[in-house]
């Protein structure tokens, strides 16, 4: 397939079907350029969903979002698993591996949870060697995604400054989720603006954009389960002319809608960009 660009959509088994009728959608403005996957939940797979991958692969370009990497994990890197990784992105042609700049595992334990890294120079130095080794053994760029967090662990240094270190001195891209800036300034009560204009925006490589919910006047959760509201819109259009034209992913895992909502979303994110990247079309 050809190399990813313009807006895609979630690769989720609930609307898998529905997700491969939408390559035959004449309207460009309606249909995702590409689609997004978790490699685990499809590495090694058989029998039905196979042909269901295989069928995606044949009509949209694909990238993939890692979930199990725990980048900053004390415990070593599972090296059969990068390798497993190494190959799945191989045989489907996958440009793209992002993973969380966040652990889910430890003392050998999944987590079931991507929990927040100190900000610390220590952890710095840590995660910056564990990316080179996964680019060593991959070949390519690790992209590393920006989390939301509830409780920072003991901060020595800025969260944008501990990504910038991060991502620079590692060689590594940046994928960055609007979401969860709006997420974290919300509930940390800084300003979104001045975040996003000192990270490394040069080395963004992808982004998300998604919908979450609000728990109460002071807090809310990243779920993933809620339509993008207006204030994250924006804070994606204020952002789109400080970046590279990059791939941006329409995120809904959980309370997933009808295809025709998540299609209405789609022209939104595409309305927006288009504003700032000419080469993205919005008319048929």
């Amino acid at each position: 397939m050809n190399k990813i660009r313009g807006v895609g959509l979630g690769f989720r088994r609930d609307i898998a079907d529905e997700t491969i009728a939408l390559s035959k959608e004449s309207n460009p403005i309606l249909k995702p350029d590409f689609v997004e996957l978790a490699p685990e939940n499809w590495i090694d797979m058989g029998g039905y969903w196979r042909d269901k991958l295989e069928q995606i692969a044949a009509n949209f370009p694909i990238s993939a979002h890692g979930l199990s990497l725990s980048i900053g994990s004390p415990d070593e890197l599972d090296i059969p698993f990068l390798k497993k990784i190494k190959s799945f992105l191989n045989e489907f042609n996958i440009q793209i591996y992002s993973e969380h700049l966040s652990y889910s595992k430890c003392d050998n334990a999944h987590l079931y949870d991507l929990l927040p890294i100190p900000f610390t120079e220590d952890a710095v130095n840590h995660v910056i060697e564990r990316i080179k080794q996964v680019q060593d053994i991959l070949e390519m760029h690790l992209v590393i995604e920006n989390v939301s967090y509830y409780t920072p662990l003991a901060p020595k240094i800025s969260e944008s400054e501990f990504i910038k270190e991060i991502v620079t001195r590692s060689g590594c891209k940046m994928l960055l989720d609007i979401n969860n800036v709006y997420v974290n300034a919300f509930n940390h009560n800084y300003n979104e603006h001045n975040f996003i204009d000192n990270l490394p925006l040069n080395e963004v490589a992808y982004m998300h954009i998604a919908g979450h919910d609000k728990i109460s006047d002071d807090l809310i959760i990243d779920t993933h389960g809620q339509p993008i509201i207006e204030p994250v819109y924006d804070l994606l259009n204020w952002s789109l002319p400080k970046l590279p034209e990059v791939p941006i992913l329409l995120e809904r895992d959980f309370n997933i809608p009808n295809m025709e909502s998540l299609q209405k979303e789609i022209q939104q994110i595409k309305e927006i960009t288009s504003k700032h990247w000419n080469k993205i079309k919005v008319n048929a």
